[in-house]
């Protein structure tokens, strides 16, 4: 379901009922609820088209060992003795909040990072640790890691941050210990990598091979390069000028070169994947639309936008530079993905781009005044200056509003982005000739929901549109996935059990289903039935805290001692860091049975 609203109804009532007395608000790691919602795997056929970065540097390697000296081609890289030369690999970090300590190290070839807790004595009461096989991030502003457990993948909860020089927490791991339990989600890792295997619906459960291509590569951004690859074997006559076969950015249209950019460099307040569509459907010259819309809530006068993180497209549009364009201008007239110039170099290289619409005339500075900066006549570092990142330590970013003046107010424009079909969210990325046509009812159902967490006023919204797909599409598993939980939220238990089963039977599973109907089936005080449909959610998300806690509860208030035993052993295998869990095992394992 799109509506993944306040979800913490068992969180705080599970370790209250284990140990009568005791309750403990519980984290939870956050979901990818679009893919876990909608998303469907790749046909083989698809991924067949593929033939990676390296069949293409055949033909062209002066401009592919160029691009892997870029961010995007060193996005991800597979952790080997020789990447580890030359690296800071040791570090040791304090989380004061948890009474944990964080160690990285280096040993034998490979990288590692360790949790552990000591007790008063100086005994070590518990230590996790994993080896890192994949560093994620190009370290302009620093890079972390990813660990394998089983068939999922996780964040290392250090990383290493470019500008002290240092490990520290993992971004978010300041707001509460997730260990090494915090998922890699298609999501993230869509925009990371080059062609990853996340199972939609596995909450970081990864296929074998987890990645066909570890960095970003030359078919992120140019679509499969099979039919290009087979044409241009046939002989250097096979084809005329461009190939048709293989797409060229800078031939598109500027809003569908943009959409390749808007993949992943623009957020918005919710991105939602069209029914049956995962991340890796999208294909460079589609509409970007065609697989995911990406809404965002209106700005206001008195609270205009502010983040940086991922609005680049966005921010570029409210630009003079873009708005004189007539929408012509477009991400690739300042980027070129295949060159990245140094600190050094980026003033002069991103100055000649502005020189191609703007002359020396433009700026109203003198020449004398701009050499005098520093860096000299840096148009960027004027009209782009860099803010640091709110979301995460010790990192900058561009601001992509282009500034004729540093108190320049917002456009007009920037709060007049709805339209009557959508009145009261923007839609950033219509498909070219589709501007003021809302997205599907599904999507809608979707962004409303997403957005209640933080933005209840869309409440009314979000059910005026479940209430049109009851009507209309009412055997949709996710129109009934939502009316189940619109029924367990209003007390009727029974008809939500009916319709989250439905959902359940004609779509994919996921966790979220599963905990509902468990809580239904609780509330008519099914609990045998609730253990089974909880335990089919543990196996689908084995490594979810809050789900693995409610499950050994009932086990226990159904006095299946042997199995709450077995599943908080398993719990503690996982979880180490959880004080509470390791005191109620101690007492199982003391007593025979838990308590």
């Amino acid at each position: 379901m799109g509506n993944r609203r306040i979800k913490s109804r068992f969180r705080c009532l599970v370790c209250a009922a284990l140990l009568g007395s005791f309750s403990l608000l519980l984290g939870v790691a956050p979901v990818d609820t679009q893919s876990a919602n909608n998303a469907q795997k790749k046909s083989p056929a698809s991924a067949d088209q593929y033939v990676g970065s390296q069949a293409c540097a055949t033909c062209h390697r002066d401009i592919y060992a160029k691009y892997l000296q870029t961010g995007m081609g060193r996005s991800m890289v597979q952790i080997t003795p020789e990447w580890l030369k030359g690296q800071r690999t040791s570090g040791s970090v304090e989380d004061k909040n948890n009474q944990l300590q964080f160690e990285s190290y280096a040993q034998d070839g490979k990288l590692y990072q360790s949790e552990h807790q000591s007790g008063s004595d100086g005994q070590e009461i518990f230590r996790d640790t994993h080896e890192l096989e994949w560093i994620i991030g190009a370290g302009e502003n620093g890079y972390g890691g990813l660990i394998r457990q089983g068939t999922h993948l996780f964040q290392t909860p250090l990383s290493f941050y470019s500008k002290p020089g240092r490990w520290e927490l993992s971004p978010g791991y300041e707001l509460g210990n997730l260990g090494f339990n915090r998922p890699i989600l298609p999501g993230c890792i869509s925009c990371h990598s080059g062609r990853p295997n996340a199972v939609a619906d596995g909450n970081g459960r990864f296929e074998d091979p987890q990645f066909s291509e570890v960095a970003i590569g030359c078919e992120n951004c140019h679509g499969p390069g099979l039919a290009h690859v087979v044409s241009a074997q046939l002989g250097p006559d096979a084809f005329q000028g461009r190939d048709s076969r293989i797409v060229n950015p800078a031939a598109l249209p500027p809003a569908l070169a943009d959409n390749i950019c808007m993949s992943c460099h623009q957020t918005g307040d919710v991105r939602v994947l069209k029914p049956g569509k995962n991340h890796g459907d999208f294909r460079p010259g589609n509409p970007l639309d065609d697989t995911m819309s990406i809404l965002m809530v209106p700005p206001k006068r008195e609270s205009p936008p502010q983040s940086d993180l991922l609005e680049h497209y966005y921010s570029m549009t409210l630009s003079k530079c873009y708005r004189a364009s007539g929408e012509r201008m477009s991400c690739i007239s300042c980027h070129d993905p295949h060159v990245e110039p140094t600190r050094e170099e980026a003033p002069e290289y991103f100055r000649k781009k502005c020189l191609t619409c703007h002359t020396e005339k433009s700026c109203t500075l003198s020449l004398q005044v701009r050499e005098q900066q520093h860096p000299a006549d840096d148009c960027a570092g004027c009209h782009m200056k860099k803010r640091d990142v709110q979301e995460i330590s010790h990192s900058s970013i561009t601001n992509h509003r282009i500034l004729a003046r540093p108190d320049e107010p917002f456009p007009e424009i920037a709060f007049q982005q709805t339209t009557a079909a959508l009145p009261d969210l923007i839609h950033l990325n219509p498909a070219p000739g589709k501007k003021g046509v809302p997205p599907p009812a599904l999507t809608l159902l979707q962004a409303y929901g997403e957005l209640l967490g933080k933005h209840p006023e869309y409440t009314d919204r979000y059910f005026a549109v479940l209430n049109e797909l009851e009507r209309s599409d009412p055997n949709n598993p996710l129109v009934q996935g939502a009316i189940g939980d619109r029924d367990l939220r209003a007390g009727k238990h029974e008809e939500a059990v009916v319709h989250l089963q439905k959902a359940l039977k004609n779509g994919p599973a996921n966790t979220l289903l599963y905990t509902d109907l468990a809580e239904a089936l609780l509330k008519l005080d099914r609990k045998s039935e609730a253990v089974v449909v909880l335990q089919k959610a543990s196996e689908l998300d084995p490594f979810n805290a809050t789900l693995r806690k409610t499950l050994i509860l009932q086990l226990i208030q159904t006095k299946d001692y042997v199995n709450a035993k077995t599943e908080m052993e398993d719990y503690v295998q996982r979880f180490p860091q959880d004080a509470f869990m390791r005191q109620m095992l101690a007492r199982a394992q003391g007593a025979g049975r838990p308590q």
